[in-house]
This record gives C-alpha cells, structure tokens and sequence, in this order.
C-alpha cells in the first residue's frame, strides 16, 4: 500500500491511482526480502529508480511534482501516508509516525501531541488494535530505548507541515500477514476519521493560528537535535531477542523469539530542540538566472513578483564557510550536510527581471526551510547550487607573482597578516602554492562568485 493517494483517474467503479505508477508496473514477489505478502507487489523506485518518499522537496520526479500540484491546490488540513515498515520484530500490526510535535510547533503541535495521537492509540486499542511509535532501531532490540523519527521536508509528513498540515505516517509491520495489515490500516483510517470529524473546527482554527506565527524578525529553527532532558515511557509489546552465532558467517547476529512476547517499560525520546535558528527576514531576492528553483517555488504556490527596474540594495549576504557531501550517491544526488554559513551585510546589486520573495505567506516555513543553506533539506544542501563551490578562474604564479607582490606593497595591512601567517602555520610557509592562493583570494581578481550564495536576504 506504499505510496497511493486519491485522483480523478475512474477504475473498477472507484476512484484510484497509483503514486508510484514506474514502481507499480515492475511487479515482482521478491524483492521485498523482509515483507511477509502479498503474493506480488511493486517496486519501491519509480521509473527511474526514485524513491518517491525522498523527492517532495528536491522534486526530481514528475511524480512528486504533480503531487505538489495536488497539495498545494487542494491545501488539505490533515494528511496520512500509509506504508510497510522495515526494522525490529514485535507483536504490533500497526506504527505511527506522526510528524514531530516540537518540530510542528506552537497550539497545533501541542494538539497533536496532547490530544490527537492518544485518542487515536485509546481509539484503536478499544478495537483491539494495538499501536507503538514508529521503532527507530538497527539490529539491535527495542527494549533498549529508541527515539522518534524526525521527519525532514524531503519526507512527505515533514513536506506538508511545511504548510502546517497534520500529517501522520502509517507504517504497518512487514512480518504481520497482508490481510492483517490491510485490516489495520482500515481501521486505523476509519478511526483518524472519526477524530478529524469530531475536532474539525478546532483542527481548522489551529492551521489558521499556526500559519500566522511566523513574523518577519522572530527566530525560526531550521534544524533540531534530541531534547535529552526529557523523555516518554512506552509499555511496548516486543519479543525477547538475542545475538546468536550466525551459521552462515559465525559472527553474531540478532534472532527474535516469538514464543517469548512481553510486555516491558520502554523509554522513548519524542522531545525535540532547536539545533540551529534563524532570523525570518522580509524577503528573499532570487536572480532571475535559478529557474529551477524559481519553477519549484512557482509549483508550491509561493507568490512573487519581478524586480521593476536595476538597483542597488542592503541585503543580507551568505558565504558558504562549510559543508561536508555524502561520499555515495543518495537519491541522485550529492547531497551536503553540515552547511556552515557567513553572514555580512553589502551594498548588492538586483537587476530587472529578478524575483522577490516575501516571506509573510501562507508557503513561509516552505520559503524558509529551502532557501536557508544551513536547513537540512535546503535546495543548497540538494545541489541546486553547487555551480557556485567551483572556482571558475585562477593564476598561473610565473603571471600572478609579479602581480601579487605589486599587491601586497600596496596593502600593508593584507602583507602584515600575510607574514603572520607564514610565522604561525609551518605548512603554509613551506607551500607556495597556498600563499600565492591565499594572497589571491584576497585580492580584487578573485572572483566574487565563488561560494557566494547568490540569494539575498533583505530586512529581519
């Protein structure tokens, strides 16, 4: 059930389509080694090999942009994403994965947590349908404490809260037989229902509350980390598990037993903090030459309008300081982690042409969220705007030593750091190279383009 919503595409009476459509189509009864049923099934990558629940921010897939298209036109308060889960063995059919109360903020995060998700577990469990927190782990046994997943944009439930929408991810148990697991998830739908019929009013005057938090100046968090001063107790039903000598590797491996349930308090860490804030500004000014992320903007419904005329303004400027990438491809990218900006304030010019982009919308955390180099899933950080990390021109030393040493007779401030430099760093003084490119860079012919994020933030 992976990867399904609702369309205008009529079959057999109803009305139904496949997300997936590639995926569906490459239909197999193997490949999902750890999935007991049904007898066939798709493929987890579409047509391309995309995994669909990695593209709602980075919109690779024609998939996932018609899914934006979808979303932001209906502009739904509330959102499921039904799914088979991979990980521990216990006794539960059913997990959920809602999307991170502390991470959803303010009243509606606060229903969610508070209200929301324990009549859903009370509802459920009156049906007999017991329900855990999504289980977090790798080869080892949930006993030992796990913690909630936090749902990035790149996901679907981080993508819609983006536009604070309740979203709530199901992911039922891939050993549980497939009837089992059908039937869970209907009952857990009909009983999300329920709730959202009896809370509707309430649901609808929160969004609305929740998408006008956001004002220019007030620091927004763009990343979180676990909060391990507070935590939750689960009384979890899980099966006694062992590391057991492999007979295929004779190393240890984890094996479960299903004759020895039990029923043990489990600690869960579902409490968030910000990692890292910043500061909402008025607007962001994109030059008018990123298409493909002004095209992703235009998609989500983000409102803008063009620069009139060339100007100078006082902008907010970003140097990319760091990053580190991932070392294999993930999702057809490269994607950065750990982005690390400088921030100075700069005369800058705008030309005609270019867009800019207020912050105070209905899209601002969407607008926030991938425009921040640092966020996790900005568009820097999914190689939008890896052009600019390349140096694009730089010296030949027989050329730039004349020149450089004209230079620094000129700056005697840049010559005194200069020689500092070669006292206090041994491997800068043994290397020309890096002297000649440290003077270089500091020079007017060092381009001004190089690691310069080219989106510019104004007031704030």
């Amino acid at each position: 059930m992976d990867n399904l919503i609702y369309r205008s595409t009529k079959k057999n009476g109803g009305w139904l389509t496949i997300y997936n459509i590639g995926g569906a189509l490459n239909r197999n009864s193997t490949s999902r080694t750890n999935q007991n049923g049904p007898k066939e099934y798709g493929f987890r990558g579409n047509a391309r090999n995309y995994d669909l629940n990695r593209d709602f921010i980075k919109s690779d897939t024609k998939n996932s942009k018609a899914f934006a298209e979808i979303f932001r036109t209906v502009k739904p308060n509330l959102f499921i994403d039904n799914h088979v889960s991979n990980g521990a063995d216990y006794q539960y059919t059913l997990t959920h994965l809602f999307t991170q109360h502390n991470k959803l903020g303010g009243k509606l995060g606060n229903y969610l947590h508070t209200y929301f998700m324990p009549e859903l577990e009370d509802s459920l469990a009156q049906k007999q349908w017991g329900i855990t927190p999504y289980v977090t782990i790798f080869n080892r046994t949930p006993e030992s404490g796990f913690s909630q997943f936090l749902d990035s944009p790149r996901y679907s439930t981080g993508y819609t809260t983006l536009f604070n929408t309740l979203g709530m991810m199901v992911e039922t148990h891939m050993l549980k037989p497939y009837k089992q697991r059908v039937d869970g998830t209907y009952e857990l739908m009909k009983s999300f229902i329920s709730i959202v019929e009896k809370d509707a009013d309430k649901i609808k005057k929160l969004t609305n509350y929740s998408s006008k938090r956001y004002k220019v100046g007030d620091s927004y968090p763009i990343s979180w980390q676990i909060d391990t001063t507070q935590s939750s107790i689960l009384k979890f039903k899980g099966y006694e598990g062992e590391m057991i000598k492999s007979k295929i590797t004779g190393t240890n491996r984890l094996k479960y037993d299903r004759a020895k349930p039990f029923t043990k308090e489990v600690v869960y860490q579902n409490y968030f903090i910000p990692k890292e804030k910043i500061i909402i500004p008025e607007k962001y000014i994109i030059p008018q030459g990123w298409w493909n992320v002004i095209e992703l903007l235009k998609l989500n419904k983000i409102k803008m309008k063009r620069v009139s005329k060339d100007t100078i303004i006082t902008a907010s400027i970003y140097k990319i300081k760091s990053y580190e990438s991932v070392k294999s491809p993930y999702e057809g990218h490269y994607l950065h982690y750990n982005t690390q900006v400088e921030n100075t304030i700069e005369n800058t010019k705008i030309n005609k042409g270019d867009y800019i982009v207020n912050t105070q919308q209905e899209g601002v955390r969407y607008i926030l969220e991938t425009l921040e180099p640092s966020a996790p899933d900005s568009f820097f950080n999914w190689n939008f705007f890896d052009t600019i990390l390349q140096q694009k021109e730089g010296f030949s030393p027989y050329v730039w030593e004349d020149l450089a040493l004209e230079f620094l007779e000129n700056n005697p401030e840049i010559k005194k750091e200069f020689e500092e430099k070669k006292v206090l760093d041994s491997e800068f003084s043994k290397n020309c190279h890096l002297q000649l490119d440290w003077i270089h860079k500091k020079s007017p012919n060092y381009e001004k383009a190089h690691l310069r994020y080219p989106v510019v933030r104004v007031g704030g």
